[in-house]
């Protein structure tokens, strides 16, 4: 009785919040009112202030030979394409030719052309002559350098090998933002007929603006995809259409909050564009799972007897406290991302971080204020009233199916946990095979302009322009060094052709081109065995290829560090919860396990290809270095949050009872509908996610979509209780000292444990008291 008078009373740790946020809901509510505002002011356009590179390492020696060819020879780095196509002064010269002959005639004579070796069409003095003026106005831009084209050099790596099309290259320096800037100012300038030509934009800079762009519009879409969708399913998880606003608003809160904190943190670095899907996957589903847990325990206090403001300082110190846990548990997965240099990944950990702990403070602050004021009216609008048939309002009765799913399943332990973990090791194995690669154009969907244009580079141009291997020479060298070095390096094998070296104020750069993909096997190959090339100067090299290899190397440097960093923090923060030593390790192992579906699937969809097709995507055959690291982060943070969910009921019980099966059954009982709810809704807001246009979005929502609902209807449903049977009471064992920590700094659900509205527990209640010395 002790417990429920604490209970009553309020008092105990965290009281004086309890009694803040009851005792004045409405100031709660006008402040986070105020508060929102403000953050809607300050999180406006924050899209447009965001990069959308960040796959490189700023330490790294690509990185380094980038900024210094940037500064030595802006022409080496081209980041703009002009693909001038002369296709239409081929035309009409045929037709010229033609004389008004019939169109057979013209086929003929087109034919004639070719064998008898005419020019080609950019080799057209009209063309020529209007290609040097589009390129002189290029390099008359401010803002512009480097500018140079098939017809100023005669480089067969800028001139299609039909001879239809050729290259206008240039570089436009700066920050992403800045340089964005003047391509949107001159792109309308460039882009369209030009006399004889057609002109089209390219190359990286066009291609990461467009996926700007795209990624903006997706998101927009997804939200308004996930927004009524997920409010119709609350409604039937909830029954009360007031209820099941509630959540919706707390993720809004935490998604326009969230926004601000990125807004802020671009004034000091830079913040990947893609970092905002994250935004609102999260800030609508984890806002989701907490305000469902919250709301439910708040029923379920009310079903039970209890007075408004009774039932919501009970649901905070116990729910609460789960809520708060449960974020610290995400945070801290996310926040391993921070151990990374390239900012792609450290976005994902700004946003998340964020995120997670804005949502967690809305469900612990205006979600009370909103239930002091509702009161019994959170069930109003009821729509399940008629199916219920007059029975009371609340969930306290619910979940006897998952109860009895729990039982079934601990009497079978043995089996179910051996064929569910042998299930998620086959469905894994297909990630033993993955290829990791770089993000390019292909992330774009095929009718994006700037995808256009880089497949027409890519597939009739001898060279990808600006896509090759660059090798920057600094320090004092006499023409024989540099051309017995051109003579070495194009030897090495997987290296088509070397071109070079083009001099400036003591240094030089070399032009790579290697056989086959730009980023491929041997394209790498030849980066490492560059770098190992003796020479009589400093070199350093990049390029595509070269930054892929330097990335690689900093996610496997660091990677030992996150997962380590993740461990641990969940190791400590389980033992917390539990007080045991063997729960936190079933918790990180049981986790790990649920992601091999996720990682399985990324690779056989996406690397393999199989159902390109339907998803509209085009398959490169690798996977984007950084996302394996971002989506084991993420759905290990949303796996631990459903983890805690359910560790703390089951811990709730076992403190009451002493009964380990009852415990889990208790565990499953309560929260298996809450947690597979949750799930659902979360899969539907990833989902949402995954209908970008862009082939990494894409990845991340359905493979965390998938993440999430193995986790919730494999591992939480099978798995744990099966494993948690299989190690009886050793589950609760933890040494001495370590049992003495806990009981003073541990955190539980079970201040509010009421034991005499379960009449079956009084009993074992005194057995346990009984016999608690036997725990460890």
């Amino acid at each position: 009785m002790s417990e429920v008078k604490k209970s009553a009373s309020g008092s105990g740790r965290g009281g004086g919040w309890t009694r803040f946020v009851t005792a004045r809901p409405r100031l709660t509510l006008l402040v986070a009112l105020v508060l929102t505002a403000l953050a809607v002011l300050a999180g406006g356009g924050v899209a447009d202030r965001m990069g959308s590179g960040g796959w490189e390492d700023p330490a790294a020696e690509s990185t380094y030979a980038t900024k210094a060819l940037e500064r030595r020879f802006p022409g080496s780095q081209p980041n703009v394409l002009l693909l001038v196509d002369a296709s239409g002064a081929e035309a009409a010269g045929g037709a010229k030719a033609a004389g008004g002959a019939k169109a057979s005639g013209g086929a003929k004579a087109s034919g004639a052309t070719k064998a008898t070796g005419a020019a080609a069409p950019v080799d057209n003095p009209a063309v020529v002559a209007e290609a040097r003026r589009l390129a002189e106005r290029l390099d008359a831009e401010p803002g512009v350098e480097g500018v140079g084209s098939y017809w100023s050099t005669g480089s067969p790596a800028l001139r299609s090998e039909d001879g239809r099309q050729a290259v206008i290259a240039a570089r436009i320096p700066g920050e992403e933002k800045d340089a964005a800037a003047v391509l949107d100012r001159i792109a309308p300038t460039y882009r369209g007929t030009h006399g004889p030509v057609e002109v089209s934009l390219g190359g990286g800079l066009a291609v990461r603006h467009e996926m700007q762009t795209v990624i903006q519009e997706d998101l927009l879409r997804a939200e308004l995809i996930a927004l009524p969708v997920t409010l119709v399913l609350l409604v039937m998880v909830f029954g009360s259409a007031v209820a099941a606003l509630l959540p919706l608003g707390v993720g809004i809160v935490a998604i326009l909050g969230t926004n601000a904190v990125l807004r802020g943190i671009t004034e000091l670095t830079d913040v990947s564009v893609f970092a905002q899907n994250l935004t609102t996957a999260l800030g609508l589903g984890l806002a989701i799972d907490y305000a469902l847990f919250v709301v439910r325990r708040y029923r379920e206090e009310l079903a039970a007897g209890a007075d408004t403001h009774t039932a919501v300082r009970t649901t905070l110190r116990t729910a609460g406290r789960t809520v708060l846990f449960s974020a610290l548990t995400v945070a801290v997965s996310l926040a391993a991302m921070l151990v990374f240099p390239q900012y792609f990944l450290r976005s994902f950990a700004y946003a998340g971080i964020a995120v997670v702990l804005l949502a967690a403070t809305a469900a612990l602050t205006l979600l009370p204020a909103a239930l002091v004021l509702l009161g019994d009216r959170v069930n109003a609008l009821d729509l399940r009233r008629l199916l219920r048939r007059g029975r009371a309002t609340g969930e306290a009765g619910d979940g006897a199916g998952w109860g009895r799913a729990a039982a079934l399943v601990m009497r079978r332990a043995p089996v179910f946990a051996v064929v569910t973990t042998a299930g998620l090791v086959l469905l894994g194995l297909p990630f033993l095979g993955v290829k990791f690669g770089t993000a390019d154009d292909r992330q774009l969907p095929v009718t994006a302009s700037s995808r256009v244009v880089q497949d027409e580079l890519r597939d009739g141009f001898p060279g990808n322009p600006g896509g090759g291997i660059t090798v920057l020479a600094e320090g004092a060298a006499t023409p024989a060094q540099y051309a017995d070095y051109r003579e070495r390096i194009s030897a090495l094998d997987g290296v088509a052709r070397a071109e070079g070296p083009v001099t400036a104020g003591g240094a030089a750069y070399f032009s790579v081109v290697p056989d086959g993909e730009t980023v491929g096997a041997d394209a790498q190959r030849v980066v490492g065995e560059l770098r190992t090339a003796g020479a009589p100067f400093a070199t350093s090299v990049t390029g595509p290829a070269a930054v892929l290899v330097d990335s690689k190397d900093a996610i496997a440097e660091r990677l030992p560090w996150a997962a380590g960093i993740i461990v641990l923090v969940t190791l400590l923060l389980v033992f917390l919860l539990t007080g045991s030593v063997v729960v936190p390790v079933q918790a990180v192992l049981l986790n790990a396990l649920s992601l091999t579906a996720m990682f399985g699937a990324v690779v056989w969809v996406f690397q393999e290809g199989h159902l390109a097709g339907f998803l509209g995507f085009t398959s490169t055959g690798d996977i984007e270095t950084t996302l394996p690291v971002l989506m084991f982060c993420v759905a290990f943070g949303l796996s631990m949050d459903y983890g805690v969910f359910l560790l703390s009921r089951i811990k709730e019980e076992y403190d009451a009872t002493g009964d380990h099966e009852r415990s889990v059954r208790f565990g499953l009982r309560h929260t298996g509908g809450l947690i597979t709810a949750a799930a659902v809704i979360l899969a539907v807001v990833m989902v949402a996610i995954g209908t970008s246009r862009v082939t990494n979005t894409k990845m991340l929502g359905l493979g965390v979509a998938l993440a999430v609902l193995m986790d919730a209807m494999v591992v939480r449903s099978l798995l744990v209780p099966s494993v948690m049977k299989l190690t009886g009471r050793l589950t609760w064992w933890a040494p001495g000292p370590l049992r003495r920590f806990h009981d003073r700094f541990g955190i539980s659900e079970s201040d509010s444990y009421n034991p005499s509205a379960d009449p079956d527990v009084e009993e074992a209640s005194g057995k346990w008291r009984e016999t608690t010395s036997l725990r460890g």
